[in-house]
């Protein structure tokens, strides 16, 4: 059987930890992206 390889195993639980990773980072994003600019960003920019 294909289910008793080992790297199949770790094939697919490299994909999902990616796949949830990508979800996860795209919710944040998302999230960021629809805040208006907060002052903090300003005062970052004025410390470069």
């Amino acid at each position: 059987m294909m289910w008793q390889d080992e790297g199949v195993w770790i094939a697919l639980g490299v994909t999902l930890i990616t796949l949830v990773a990508a979800v996860v980072m795209h919710r944040v994003f998302v999230k960021i992206l629809k805040q208006p600019a907060p002052e903090q960003r300003e005062e970052l920019s004025k410390d470069e």
